[in-house]
């Protein structure tokens, strides 16, 4: 019986974390779980699971779940030091990193000093602080296992292989739901077609993300970190029917797949179970006949620049990357809030990369002060030009 934490319950990743923990229940107990805001699919879960600790945002929504739970033992935290109190829990031995976006930085950073191991699914965490990241799963020895689908592919593909093998690992990326739209078209796309992504069901941010081809620029820098390359050992290609889930290429030519139906609780069971895997019955089996058709296209960096933006930050390194996500978060929100043009994401990122002050990171405060300032440039970008009705 493995105990397990979970960031990011109420989540696309949380829910099936749940549900795969659910469906092996002798195999899995989850003993704490942190969200934010979702009070009934939060409340619905306290009372299926009983975890012994459950934090959300705010003092309010604490006493407002412990009503709903009534008299349930469970122990309610709230806010930052209550994810970090679930990502610490002493009998998890797995803490689920899946919360969205920086929020997730210091609790996930907690549980590593905590000696968990992590089953890693919030790309934005290594994006903005790789390094430091890094560094602290050597000195407390815990393991970083990937969620994303890309990155357990490549993390199943190179299983049981030296790395001095390794040439490269190719990214696949569906494309998104633009990726044969005009670009002259852009300026006129709404939240509800940037929202219906052709081939995953996921929360908001990340199927933003996903339409820009920002998400895929999150998951090269994400992919040199977890994988210790170079920017040039990370490629990108768009593979619409989302089977092959990432590739690698090593060094005498082969080249190495892994391939999936496109679910996620494939990713989480294997994360999860780690070393082991899991009888996955429910799922529909991968039909080859069915799917006889795979194409692969390079990426236009013309049409969707977030890509080229997440290599430029890559690059120039130190607090770059964290200024990228920030600024990228805050606006994938006005997008979502009808504050700004989709076209307007990649191009008021790329003017608060330029006005950036690039430093080194030291220190989480260096990346937090990073992720602050570029979250305010681009509130002001937003506010100085409102979208037309």
């Amino acid at each position: 019986m493995k105990a397990i934490s979970i960031l990011g319950s109420t989540g696309s990743v949380g829910v099936t974390t749940l549900d795969v923990a659910a469906r092996f229940s002798d195999r899995f107990r989850v003993v704490a779980m942190a969200a934010g805001r979702n009070l009934d699919l939060l409340t619905e879960q306290v009372k299926r699971f009983h975890p012994e600790l459950v934090s959300v945002a705010t003092p309010e929504l604490a006493r407002e779940l412990a009503a709903r739970v009534g008299a349930q033992r469970v122990t309610i935290v709230h806010g930052l030091e209550g994810a970090i109190a679930v990502a610490t829990h002493p009998a998890a031995k797995l803490v689920m990193s899946a919360l969205v976006g920086a929020m997730g930085l210091q609790p996930t950073l907690a549980a590593i000093k905590a000696a968990k191991d992590i089953a890693f699914a919030n790309k934005e965490v290594l994006v903005i602080a790789g390094e430091l990241i890094t560094a602290a799963v050597r000195e407390n020895r815990v393991r970083l296992l990937p969620v994303d689908s890309e990155h357990n592919a490549v993390f199943q593909c190179l299983e049981g292989r030296g790395r001095e093998s390794l040439k490269r690992v190719i990214l696949t990326a569906s494309g998104g739901p633009f990726r044969e739209l005009a670009a002259d078209s852009f300026e006129s796309i709404t939240v509800e077609q940037a929202l219906k992504h052709p081939t995953w069901r996921m929360g908001s941010k990340i199927t933003i993300d996903s339409a820009t081809l920002m998400n895929k620029g999150l998951e090269v820098i994400e992919a040199r970190w977890l994988f210790d390359l170079k920017a040039a050992q990370v490629s990108v290609v768009i593979h619409p029917q989302s089977v092959i889930h990432s590739m690698v290429e090593m060094i005498d030519g082969s080249v190495i797949a892994e391939m999936a139906i496109p679910d996620m609780a494939i990713p989480v069971a294997y994360a999860l179970a780690y070393p082991e895997r899991l009888p996955m019955t429910h799922l529909k089996p991968l039909s080859l006949a069915e799917n006889s058709r795979l194409t692969f296209e390079e990426p236009d960096l013309r049409r969707f620049p977030c890509l080229r933006l997440a290599y430029e930050a890559l690059a120039a390194g130190h607090t770059m990357p964290a200024c990228l996500n920030a600024a990228n978060e805050e606006l994938v929100a006005g997008f979502l809030a009808g504050r700004v043009r989709f076209m307007d994401i990649p191009r008021h990122i790329e003017t608060v990369m330029q006005r950036h002050h690039n430093s080194a990171a030291r220190t989480i405060e260096d990346l937090l002060e990073t992720d602050g300032w570029a979250r305010a440039a681009a509130r002001e970008l937003i506010g100085a030009r409102p979208v037309a009705a």
